[in-house]
């Protein structure tokens, strides 16, 4: 085991090179002597976190338009859905529209005070198919199997349109999703809780085109009067009144191949997925201002980036104001100096003779075994192997 952000685990890498993870920040319920038993010869436990650290991340329309169609068919008007949200009724014909999670999060009490249903949750959530995701649904189902489909959806997780967080783990003879729910507003948990897993289930069963059953499924709300309408979704007897949210899936399942895989779209999929992602990361505000501060401005363009004590002083407030202040924007000093060493450590391996420890340094890493894990973190590869890789494509 290795302690990686004060997590224990080990770095865990999917089947196929191409997706690295580690553990990061949310609490995974554990228990000793879970030894993994996917099939892989470095039997360890592995848990996959999201790509992201909470539920305000810019989304796409297509959440809102389904949930706003949904209320039209019990005779809500859509003004009535948008209200309180700032969005125009063309904006839901808009398929390049990205909006606030607020905004999302304003239709949503919108429509369980509008629509009085027993298991809305549920009956929402059946409507999330692998089509309402586009590009980023198009990459899962082009995957080999459904578990390197749930290692991707993890990674690219700001493509969807979830308010809960799963934190997937392989452990003894099971695959266990932990659905994160602390965040969320207490006044719409439940009906997301039910939303996003009723989603989860819906959209792997498309992947695998059959209904996905569930070895165990745990939530933490109490048990309402349509568990019946849950238990459909769950197949598995769903229980209530639990410390955590769960699910589990056999992992044999995991390995089976998908019907509709496919390598190259794939890989074009994926790369639309990165571009998406990086426009949708274009920052404003105060994480613009501490990404251009962190950018290097030596003679080279390549001197170690300020440190967050330094980045606060030149931004006139104190350390603890400018944390507090990324932390509301969404992302914080660690995430955008690994944004910014990363895009430094690319352009020094494939445009410069600098060696490893020498980019290293000039990134600002005391030694260059921790520069080689960070790097391996961000892009699958070791710094060298990142190196070969690109000099050796044509130019």
């Amino acid at each position: 085991m290795m302690m990686i952000d004060g997590c224990p685990t080990a770095m865990w890498r999917s089947s196929h090179p191409r997706d690295w993870f580690h553990c990061r920040s949310l609490p995974t319920p554990r228990a000793a002597g879970w030894i993994d038993k996917f099939g892989h010869t470095d039997a360890v436990e592995r848990v996959v976190d999201p790509g992201i650290r909470d539920w305000n991340f810019p989304r796409g329309i297509a959440s809102v338009a389904l949930m706003v169609g949904y209320a039209g068919e019990y005779g809500v008007p859509v003004a009535r859905m948008l209200t309180g949200t700032g969005l125009a009724e063309a904006t839901l014909r808009d398929p390049d529209a990205q909006i606030d999670a607020r905004a999302e999060l304003a239709v949503i009490r919108n429509l369980v005070r509008e629509v009085d249903r027993p298991a809305l949750g549920v009956e929402i959530g059946r409507r999330y198919r692998i089509t309402t995701f586009g590009i980023f649904g198009f990459a899962c189902v082009s995957s080999r199997t459904l578990g390197e489909a749930i290692t991707f959806a993890l990674r690219y997780l700001e493509l969807s349109f979830t308010f809960c967080l799963p934190v997937a783990q392989w452990r003894a003879g099971e695959f266990v999703a932990w659905v994160h729910d602390e965040s969320i507003p207490e006044d719409v948990r439940q009906f997301l809780v039910e939303r996003d897993v009723t989603a989860m289930n819906q959209v792997m069963s498309d992947l695998i085109g059959k209904p996905l059953p569930l070895v165990k499924a745990e939530f933490r709300f109490p048990e309402p009067e349509y568990a019946d309408r849950i238990a459909e979704v769950t197949v598995v007897v769903p229980r209530f009144g639990m410390p955590h949210n769960m699910f589990a899936i056999d992992p044999v399942m995991l390995d089976q191949p998908l019907p509709q895989a496919n390598e190259q779209t794939w890989a074009m999929c994926l790369a639309q997925c990165r571009d998406l992602v990086d426009r949708r990361r274009a920052r404003t505000g105060i994480a613009a201002e501490v990404r251009e501060l962190l950018v290097p401005g030596g003679a080279d363009g390549f001197t170690a980036p300020l440190g967050i004590d330094a980045v606060a002083r030149d931004l006139n407030m104190s350390t603890r104001t400018l944390r507090r202040h990324l932390d509301a924007a969404g992302t914080s000093y660690r995430a955008l100096l690994d944004e910014v060493r990363r895009a430094l450590a690319e352009e020094m391996l494939t445009a410069t003779p600098l060696s490893v420890s020498d980019v290293a340094i000039r990134l600002g890493y005391a030694e260059s075994s921790t520069f080689i894990y960070a790097f391996k973190r961000w892009t699958g590869a070791t710094p060298a192997a990142f190196r070969r890789e690109r000099l050796a494509r044509p130019r």
